[in-house]
């Protein structure tokens, strides 16, 4: 029996051939940015290098590709029409469309910040890519499909293939269909976006198989309180990092944008990670999936104190490059702080399992970026692949939400030092 207000079957059934599309589409975006970035990457990282007799972990190498990435994404900012879409610091994940015309320069400085070896993840520039040219292909082929909705599909989609899962997309959307408080149950607005993210990520499972890398943790299995108690340690210890830089992250937004246009304080960001990554080598860089899953893999050659240098570089890097006019998403880097702070509190905290005090790393500090429970929940589950801690992280989750709730947030509102080449288009 359907509810009041739910749409009939036959309109679900006519519109989940849009939603399986934009799903698909979806994931083939993300797909052929993400090639790209690693036809670049492998140039810039491995093939010349190589070529030119140079060692790629080398400091002044390092240096010298993010210099040169800051000044390129810099000069796009500057002079391609659209100026590469939203400056990231000022939106959230889902964000209102950009136009058409920002596309080929979101892509490209995308690109170049994923190969470059910038500290962000592209998830923000991947939606807004992908909603901005599924929105134009949906009101040619299906005119009446509305805006919303091809939007909601789009995200689904976009999150399913990024996360390699619907649940990703679904848990997300949850909140933002509850909230919309239209007519019918929660499953029924939640039908369509689930068709979409299922197709993207199926779509993407196929062609670049799971998005975290597997560690080979063993599972946790039955908890004790004692666990409990330390993970939640670890969880708070995480979240307080990442709610110390968002201290940090508007004065710094606003001190790259007194500088005046995105060539100069992009470049300025650029020798600034540059600088950051010579000194935290290779493991700072990019968006820290496969960093994660090497520092893991190597626990043991890493004091303590390495890791909270780590901590603290990613942590700045991460700050620099989202603040600085860089494109990009900041819950991968935020991952990757969650990762390389559950093994610190492992090593502090022996009692601890490895694999829970990974996750609890991953739930504090994703949580502290982002403030969507559903999301850390899950990326804390799926880094370590072990579905039995995630009652113990249900638990955990509640303090670390006190915690970081009312903390700032790494977001500049719109109207906050907004200069016109950073308008949208």
């Amino acid at each position: 029996m359907s509810g009041h207000g739910a749409p009939p079957v036959g309109t679900l059934l006519r519109l989940s051939i849009p939603a399986i599309l934009v799903g698909v589409v979806s994931a083939l975006s993300l797909f052929a940015v993400e090639e790209a970035a690693h036809l670049l990457e492998h140039l810039l990282w491995e093939a010349l290098p190589l070529a030119w007799g140079i060692d790629p972990a080398s400091g002044w190498w390092i240096f010298g590709v993010l210099a040169v990435t800051g000044l390129l994404i810099g000069i796009i900012l500057t002079y391609v029409p659209g100026h590469g879409g939203h400056d990231s610091a000022t939106v959230q994940l889902i964000a209102p469309p950009i136009a058409l015309a920002a596309v080929p320069g979101l892509v490209v400085v995308t690109v170049l910040a994923l190969a470059g070896g910038v500290s962000l993840g592209p998830e923000g520039p991947i939606i807004a890519i992908n909603t901005a040219v599924l929105i134009a292909l949906v009101a040619r082929l299906w005119p009446g499909v509305g805006v919303e909705l091809v939007m909601m599909l789009t995200i689904a989609g976009t999150i399913g293939a990024l996360f390699g899962t619907p649940v990703a997309a679904i848990l997300i959307l949850t909140g933002v269909a509850a909230a919309a408080g239209s007519g019918g149950g929660l499953w029924d607005r939640l039908f369509l976006p689930l068709a979409s993210a299922g197709a993207g990520a199926v779509t993407m499972r196929m062609l670049a198989g799971s998005p975290f890398p597997a560690t080979g943790l063993p599972p946790l299995g039955t908890p004790e309180l004692s666990q409990v108690l330390a993970g939640t340690a670890v969880a708070c210890g995480a979240a307080a990092v990442v709610v110390a830089g968002a201290f940090l992250f508007r004065p710094l937004h606003a001190a790259f944008r007194r500088l005046g246009r995105p060539l100069v304080y992009t470049t300025l960001g650029g020798l600034i990670l540059g600088g950051l990554g010579a000194l935290g080598g290779p493991l700072t860089l990019f968006k820290g999936g496969s960093q994660a899953a090497d520092i893991v893999r190597n626990a043991e050659d890493y004091t303590a104190l390495q890791l909270a240098v780590i901590v603290a570089i990613k942590l700045a890097a991460l700050l620099i490059a989202a603040t600085a006019g860089f494109r990009g998403g900041r819950i991968f880097p935020a991952a990757f702080i969650g990762v390389v702070a559950g093994l610190l509190g492992h090593m502090l905290l022996p009692a601890v399992p490895l694999g829970l005090a990974l996750a609890c790393g991953v739930l504090g500090a994703v949580i502290a970026e982002c403030r969507d429970g559903w999301i850390a929940l899950f990326i804390a589950v799926a880094v370590v692949g072990d579905i039995t801690v995630l009652p113990v992280l249900c638990l955990v989750l509640l303090p670390v939400w006190l915690l970081v709730s009312r903390a700032p947030v790494m977001h500049v509102h719109l109207a906050e030092h907004q200069k016109p080449s950073e308008s949208p288009a």
